[in-house]
């Protein structure tokens, strides 16, 4: 059994899913018997280069997990003195989240002192290996961080394969587990009282921060097809603007669909998500590229059926017409996809669901990193 063990990556005071994510590993470590802590970020990101409103969370620090904010992503002495602390404790071994080649020259460097005490193992658990976005520098970065790993842990096949461009190293798939700290869901006539959505409403479900390659100018594109206007069905977005909000109003307002569109576009707590979850019908995922998201373990949690586009590993784990539908990223298949979703009902995608949500335990999360870090 591995005695002690350190995750490299967001946690609280920083907010979002992966910090989310990396606390309940770190519990799920814990209640496993091995002694973790996580190390992440005092500063994450330059503020002119993250563009939400804020980076922190006002909620209680996370109970039964071990976190110390020590890591500043742009000082170099920083990574330093954070490598040097690491290689005296000799953890038996590292998680380190790589998700973004501008952390790169930090997460390498602290990780290459680390690696001097002959002793420490670390694999990268890898959400993107290649950004949706890129950037001149980006394939330099990656390299410079994947030459100091031992291993590999992605949790689609795509990024797998994106990981075999930089590294012959070992590179095993876990699927994301699926999110339990938002609570129980709550009958659905309850949330839409605490929104004040009316009860008979149809409501689908955008949710999470926006950005181009999410296709939500599909979606609102979709919303003015003749179909979903007859069937008055109304679009629930729920997430903050990580890029120019300007666009999205103005399509919104030139396809004459605001009495469609209902926006809650500002960060939502942890404890507040359940609200917007079970107030909807289906949750809705039409982009344009992808890995794998942070919503469909979210959705199963709250046993909602998908519509989600074929590009990445989104269809992979939401099996067309049991989970939810599977579509094509564009809008006449999106606007079908919902149109099939309620010609089916809720009811005709339940049992599937929770079938198919059995399959994402933290537990067998643990068990595959133990495993590889055991081959290693």
């Amino acid at each position: 059994m591995v005695k002690s063990l350190v995750i490299i990556g967001p946690a609280w005071p920083l907010r979002g899913g992966l910090a989310a994510f990396d606390e309940q590993l770190a519990k799920t470590f814990t209640e496993q018997g091995h002694t973790v802590r996580v190390e992440t970020f005092s500063l994450q990101y330059p503020s002119f280069l993250f563009p939400g409103t804020s980076q922190f969370t006002n909620d209680p620090a996370p109970m039964g997990v071990s976190i110390h904010a020590g890591i500043n992503s742009i000082n170099p002495f920083n990574w330093i003195k954070v490598g040097l602390k690491i290689r005296r404790e000799k953890p038996d071994f590292i998680i380190v989240r790589y998700w973004l080649p501008f952390l790169a020259p930090c997460l390498g460097t602290i990780c290459r002192i680390i690696k001097f005490n002959k002793h420490t193992k670390i694999i990268a658990l890898v959400d993107n290996m290649i950004p949706h976005e890129k950037r001149m520098g980006d394939k330099i970065l990656t390299r410079y961080f994947t030459k100091c790993m031992d291993g590999f842990l992605t949790m689609s096949n795509n990024v797998a394969e994106d990981v075999k461009l930089f590294s012959t190293k070992p590179v095993i798939v876990s699927p994301h587990p699926i999110f339990n700290h938002f609570g129980a869901a709550i009958p659905k006539n309850e949330a839409r009282k605490i929104l004040g959505i009316e009860q008979d409403d149809k409501i689908i479900l955008f949710f999470g921060f926006i950005r181009q390659y999410k296709g939500l100018d599909l979606l609102l594109n979709a919303m003015a097809t003749e179909s979903i206007k007859k069937s008055n069905i109304k679009l629930m977005i729920v997430g903050e603007f990580y890029e120019d909000a300007k666009p999205y109003h103005d399509l919104i307002s030139s396809l004459h669909i605001e009495q469609a569109v209902i926006l809650h576009t500002h960060f939502v707590p942890d404890s507040d998500v359940k609200n917007y979850a079970c107030a909807a019908d289906f949750i809705i995922q039409p982009y344009k590229n992808a890995t794998q998201s942070g919503v469909t373990p979210l959705a199963y949690h709250f046993e909602k059926p998908m519509l989600v586009t074929k590009v990445g590993a989104l269809a992979d784990t939401v099996p067309n017409g049991k989970a939810g539908v599977v579509v094509a990223p564009n809008v006449e298949s999106i606007a079908k996809g919902i149109t099939t979703l309620y010609e089916n009902g809720a009811a005709f995608y339940a049992a599937h669901i929770q079938a198919e949500k059995k399959k994402y335990s933290w537990e067998q999360m643990i068990n595959n990193f133990l495993s590889l870090n055991q081959k290693l």
